[in-house]
């Protein structure tokens, strides 16, 4: 539920995390066709020049464009029996989808971070694709597949495509076949992580970018772990907190919730809601700071939902509860005494809109939002609309826009 650009992120916040937008019925499904993508890498490629679609846009406008580095991938493959597949995704599934087309009687597995994206690519192939399986699991779901296939983008979240990459090896049944993929026509980056985990690797080049394939022919001998533990200070307080490649700010505290944190009051007794939680610090950090706090984190990323159960225990805190959520819905209306939250910056500030809607529906009468934010004009005007007493205050080099929604 808080999606966020990263310096180097394959996902839209890594954790991308965001309260989401109501499903829609989808559109009929149109042929794969090679768009532009954006994404990690160690060289720009000077044949295209970058702009921003968001997927959720074009979806809104029954279009569903395929990233250049999946529609490599459907463009390499050729027709042949497939008794199964494990894909990641950059989009919506389109590369799997185009597996479970050609191959009907096939299983094939999609995984997606992020609650709202796995519902609309579900909702995208349900005709097209019905033996596409799309989950949303902190992590590759378990057993053995002939095929797995990985595609990243030059921008994308070094750590998490190499979690992606060691998981689809050990998802790969030996003799079992990865494909892996980068709209960067340069990539060296890719090559150099895949040349870890098999011992030949095969170069494809494409126009704009590059298609790897390996195959299996022996277990790993050691898995890395890329779950994070980290610890800040708030109010003299430690505050511990769990992170994984995916979540936002994975391995430190955000400045934006170093805000937060700084303006936020909690008080005795408090409910508190965390939109769009990530990790769960600034939660965390509520409910340490007074006795009988309960704390609330919604977040569409399941792995930062999970970060937050186990920085629950990590604390020791058993009046935290985390929920995963893409919609932005409140199960308990006007029962909170406060609500936060860290918006993202792109999609025009629906994104935006809907963290302060969730927050408006979650507040008591009384109750106390504060949102943080670079730019504070738009939450300014808009929660004017919704609660009174809006300001903004300034801290670090955040805006902290806050007000208290009518008795």
């Amino acid at each position: 539920m808080k999606p966020r650009r990263p310096a180097k992120s394959a996902n839209p916040r890594p954790g991308a995390s965001r309260p989401g937008k109501p499903r829609r019925s989808p559109p009929p499904t149109p042929a794969p066709s090679a768009e532009r993508s954006y994404g990690p890498a160690d060289d720009a490629d000077e044949d295209f020049d970058d702009f921003e679609v968001r997927e959720e846009d074009l979806y809104s406008l029954g279009v569903l464009r395929t990233p250049r580095s999946e529609q490599h991938l459907i463009d390499f493959w050729k027709p042949q029996p497939l008794a199964s597949a494990l894909c990641c995704t950059v989009g919506r599934a389109q590369f799997a989808a185009h597996l479970a087309q050609a191959n009907p009687e096939s299983r094939v597995v999609c995984n997606v971070l992020d609650l709202y994206a796995a519902e609309e690519s579900r909702d995208y192939h349900r005709a097209s694709a019905p033996n596409l399986e799309v989950t949303c699991e902190t992590d590759l779901p378990a057993g053995e597949f002939d095929l797995t296939a990985v595609p990243i983008t030059r921008n994308g979240e070094a750590e998490l495509n190499r979690e992606w990459l060691q998981q689809a090896h050990m998802r790969l049944k030996v003799g079992g076949t990865l494909l892996a993929s980068s709209d960067n026509y340069k990539d060296t980056w890719l090559r150099d992580q895949l040349q870890l985990l098999f011992k030949h690797v095969e170069r494809h080049s494409r126009r704009g970018g590059v298609v790897y394939e390996a195959r299996k022919t022996a277990q790993l001998k050691r898995e890395r772990d890329f779950e994070s533990d980290f610890a800040f200070r708030d109010q003299g307080r430690l505050v511990k907190a769990i992170s994984r490649p995916g979540v936002f700010s994975h391995r430190k505290l955000d400045l934006g919730a170093r805000a937060l944190l700084e303006v936020m009051e909690v008080r005795e007794g408090d409910r508190f809601l965390d939109i769009g939680c990530g990790s769960g610090a600034v939660g965390l950090a509520a409910a340490l700071r007074q006795p009988g706090v309960e704390v609330e984190g919604i977040d569409s990323n399941c792995r930062a939902i999970a970060a937050l159960r186990k920085g629950a225990e990590l604390n020791g805190l058993t009046t935290v509860t985390a929920r995963l959520e893409a919609a932005g819905k409140i199960d308990s209306p006007a029962s909170f005494d406060v609500a936060v939250g860290n918006p993202p910056y792109y999609s025009q500030y629906k994104i935006a809109n809907l963290f302060v809607m969730a927050a408006h529906a979650a507040l008591k009468p009384g109750g106390r939002v504060y949102m943080v934010s670079k730019q504070a004009d738009w939450f300014l005007a808009r929660m004017s609309q919704l609660f009174q007493g809006v300001e903004a205050v300034p801290a670090r080099e955040y805006m902290v826009v806050r007000g208290t929604k009518a008795k």
